[in-house]
């Protein structure tokens, strides 16, 4: 009792309405009030003295009490089983149990329609391990995961052998003194490229493949000492993250415990109707033969994002029509804000809009905020 009496005297002492407090004519004309949870509990330590009709400030939030404002009078009482049951005056619920009296700054309007900002203690986040974070730029980095298997790719093969003799041709009669050769050499040509780009090499690819003279036999035989191919088959939600150049672990389950290392060198063109995946080419050295044509991979593609404004996935709350974080406003405000999120990278979300860079958002105790967010905003 020593120590809570200690603990009343402070408070009353940076409340503005401490002088108030200390006369006894003041006492009398004086409503005492509990800033926080408008008890009338003997010796409560949030309990400050507040002229009726007046303000009192709480020294814990800053924010000013309404009660007081209002001559302690609620706006309604609410069944404390049903929040959507209200009543102009007190009563009680079928179990006995007296309705809750909601004070104006209950329940305050935010921006989120069915959703409330309030007032949390010092006391209840501790209570409900509530943690906050600032909205910082982050390298983003995400791991986009294909299954796949080394390429035996015959139509390859013979479309970049078409393609090689085609432009050999055109070579043996650029110097032509007939118009319609040089047409239908340059039109096989174009016919050729043009099969390659369908079946997915991309213009780099098909230049290399024009300037070198050996042939793509890794294609229908692989073997030691050179490179294979990889096709990885990247589903639609994640085709956007792929890139040519990007590196990729390869693995597979004929050598447990084993990684190879390519690059991305292109990606198809066309999606797969029947799966709905683009194949990805991966070119991977294979300097002792061990990966053979058709056998089974799994690829692990790093698809950066770069450096973006993000948050935890655990400030996240996905409703299915929208999504929220709720903001540590400081003073123990909170309040809910809808933000438009995009990819989810090691952990975290990278914002697109709703937030800003310093802003501080909830990171743990979501839903037990969001529902205190969602009984505060009804009426």
């Amino acid at each position: 009792m020593k120590h809570e009496a200690l603990i009343y005297a402070a408070l009353l002492a940076v409340s503005p309405y401490a002088a108030a407090a200390n006369g006894p004519a003041a006492r009398s004309e004086a409503k005492r009030i509990c800033v926080l949870h408008h008890c009338t509990m003997a010796h409560c330590v949030m309990e400050l003295q507040a002229e009726t009709g007046g303000k009192a400030v709480c020294p814990i939030c800053g924010m000013a009490e309404a009660a007081a404002a209002s001559g302690g009078k609620p706006l309604y009482y609410r069944n404390p089983m049903n929040p959507e049951v209200t009543s102009p005056v007190p009563m009680k619920d079928g179990m006995g149990m007296d309705y809750v009296p909601v004070y104006p700054e209950e329940g305050a309007a935010s921006a989120v329609p069915g959703q409330g900002a309030f007032v949390l203690s010092e006391e209840k986040r501790q209570m409900i391990g509530m943690k906050s974070e600032a909205v910082e730029p982050r390298d983003l980095s995400a791991l986009v995961r294909a299954s796949g298997s080394v390429a035996y790719d015959p139509g390859l093969y013979n479309a970049i052998s078409e393609y090689r003799e085609a432009a050999k041709a055109r070579g043996a009669v650029k110097e032509s003194p007939y118009p319609d050769v040089l047409q239908r050499s340059d039109a096989l040509v174009r016919a050729s490229e043009l099969r390659l780009r369908q079946l997915g090499l991309s213009e780099e690819q098909i230049s290399a493949v024009a300037a070198s003279t050996e042939a793509p036999t890794n294609l229908l035989f692989g073997g030691p000492g050179g490179t294979v191919w990889v096709y990885a088959q990247i589903y639609e939600y994640e085709i956007s993250l792929v890139k040519p150049g990007q590196r990729a672990a390869i693995t597979t389950p004929a050598y447990p415990g084993r990684t190879f290392h390519g690059v991305v060198k292109a990606l198809d063109p066309i999606l797969s109707a029947e799966s709905r995946t683009l194949r990805a080419r991966i070119e991977v050295p294979n300097p002792d033969g061990a990966l053979k044509l058709e056998m089974y991979v799994d690829a692990a593609i790093d698809a950066g994002l770069g450096r973006r404004l993000a948050i935890p996935d655990s400030a996240l709350i996905d409703t299915g029509v929208r999504r929220l974080v709720y903001m540590d406003l400081g003073n123990g405000r909170i309040e809910p804000r809808e933000v438009r999120a995009g990819r989810e990278a090691g952990g975290y979300y990278e914002v697109l809009s709703g937030l800003k860079r310093g802003e501080k958002v909830v990171t743990s105790a979501n839903f037990l905020i969001d529902s205190e967010s969602k009984f505060k905003s009804v009426r």
